[in-house]
Order: structure tokens, then C-alpha cells, then sequence
């Protein structure tokens, strides 16, 4: 396994992220965003980092709390869907330039009911962006958190696209309440592509997220999750996310946890 980062566009800078110890990680393109392939493309070279996968956060997302997640993330929310389709076909083809295999987002709540319209439509657009990144030699991985892991093992299942993955995030399980990471990450370790370490600890009201921590600090048990992974022969990279507001911190949080994970084998 190999440790990495994810980070950001118009946030990060290559070099401070190298001093913490990783020289991979995950491209995370929000809405601003102009997926310069140029820009990145020297960038990249010029510090020897390798990009895994380029992640898609879109306009108008909030997570504020679980109702407003529902309400504006992912594919879920039909006022944006057309919009968001074609936002990530843009990030694959950026992707293609910079020579990346991978490019993920968080889909939204999935609904458990094959028959939803809404699901149908989802599914339906998951697979046009499959067959497009398909065409770059690249897969889709969808983010887990937002529904139990028999509910998103069903949706890929259905879905039936052989280059449609998981990005396991730990913590996403546990801030959405959504399932024990430990118990998920075995019943979907066959799909899972990338995965982030991050922490965090369990809602405490319903309706609200659960709070992010710094990696070791919060409900995952991250020596048992590093466990779990090993355990299932996964071999990719593990990209330390950290997001909150002060970058110092956020830094300072990075590097602590790229010092946990190896201190812990990875």
C-alpha cells in the first residue's frame, strides 16, 4: 500500500504536500475549478507526484447536515443532474490529459428502491459516464457514506459496469451513520479501487452529520481498519483526507496521520 493525500485545486500546493511525506494522492476539482491539464500537467512533472484519481465535487453542494446532503449532493437532485453529467465527463477528459486512470465523486443518497425514479435515472447516468470513461481506460468510483454498503453493493450490482469501483472512506460511514466502516469494508472489499483515511465520531442528533477528527482520534479504529485492508489484499493507495477550514492545521493534521499510517505498517 502507499500512502498519499487528497487535495485540492486552488488549495494545495504540490511542494508543501510533499513535505509531509507523500508524493501521491487524489485531485479534488470543486465547481471553480478550469481543469488547466497544462497547469497540472507541469506541475506534476516538475515535482515528481503521481495524481490516482481526479474527484468531482460539484456547484450548490452542502453538507450542512443529512436533509441538506439529500437535498443537494451528488446525482441525486434532478435540478442539477444534466449539469453534473456533463461536469464529470469534463473531469475524465481532464483526467485523460494528465494521464490519470481514475476519477470519482460522491453519487448522493442512493435509494434502496429499484423502482424510484430517481434511482433509475441515476443509474442510468452512472452508466453513460462509465462507458465515457471507459473510453480513457479509466474507472468510476463511487464514494461511500451516504447509504448502507448492501444498499451501494446492490446499486453497482444493478448498475453492471466493469469499471464502476468504490472509494472507501471510513469516517463517511460513521459521520453519516450509516454502518460499522470495519463490517462495510469487508462486505465491499472486492469493488474497492482507492480508499481515504479519515476519522470521525458518530451524529449525536438526528438529522445532524457526525464530527470529522484528526486520523486516530475519532470511532474508525484506524489500526483495525489498516487490518482489515491488509486482510483483504488490498494494495492501492490510502490518501489521508483532512477537511476543515484552518490549511495550517489541516497541514499540521496531514502529517500526523501520514505518521500514524507508518507507524502502523502501511
Amino acid at each position: 500500500m502507499e500512502i498519499g493525500v487528497m487535495f485540492w485545486d486552488g488549495r494545495d500546493n504540490l511542494a508543501d504536500l510533499k513535505k509531509l511525506g507523500v508524493q501521491s494522492g487524489q485531485l479534488g476539482v470543486g465547481p471553480d475549478s478550469k481543469l488547466d491539464a497544462d497547469t497540472w500537467k507541469k506541475a506534476i512533472a516538475d515535482e515528481g507526484f503521481k495524481v490516482h484519481t481526479v474527484v468531482c465535487a460539484y456547484a450548490g453542494e452542502d453538507y450542512a447536515d443529512i436533509p441538506t446532503v439529500e437535498r443537494t449532493v451528488g446525482f441525486i437532485p434532478r435540478a442539477t443532474r444534466e449539469e453534473r453529467e456533463a461536469r464529470t465527463i469534463a473531469a475524465s477528459d481532464f483526467a485523460a490529459r494528465l494521464g490519470v486512470k481514475g476519477i470519482a465523486c460522491h453519487v448522493g443518497f442512493v435509494p434502496e428502491d429499484h423502482g424510484n425514479p430517481d434511482y433509475i435515472a441515476v443509474r442510468a447516468m452512472v452508466r453513460r459516464i462509465c462507458a465515457h470513461a471507459a473510453k480513457h481506460g479509466q474507472t468510476f468510483a463511487l464514494e461511500t457514506g451516504q447509504e448502507p454498503a448492501a444498499t451501494l453493493l446492490a446499486f453497482l450490482d444493478d448498475a453492471g459496469c466493469e469499471n464502476l469501483k468504490i472509494n472507501f472512506d471510513p469516517a463517511n460511514m460513521i459521520l453519516y451513520g450509516s454502518g460499522d466502516p470495519i463490517e462495510a469494508l469487508e462486505k465491499l472489499a472486492s469493488h474497492v479501487i482507492s480508499v481515504h483515511a479519515k476519522d470521525g465520531d458518530w451524529p449525536t442528533a438526528h438529522g445532524a452529520l457526525g464530527r470529522e477528527r484528526p486520523l486516530g482520534q475519532g470511532s474508525v479504529g484506524i489500526p483495525r481498519f489498516i487490518d482489515t485492508l491488509k486482510k483483504a489484499g488490498y494494495k492501492g493507495s490510502i490518501n489521508v483526507e483532512r477537511e476543515i477550514e484552518d490549511q495550517t492545521q489541516r497541514l499540521a493534521d496531514i502529517g500526523m496521520a501520514v505518521e500514524l499510517l507508518k507507524g502502523l505498517g502501511v
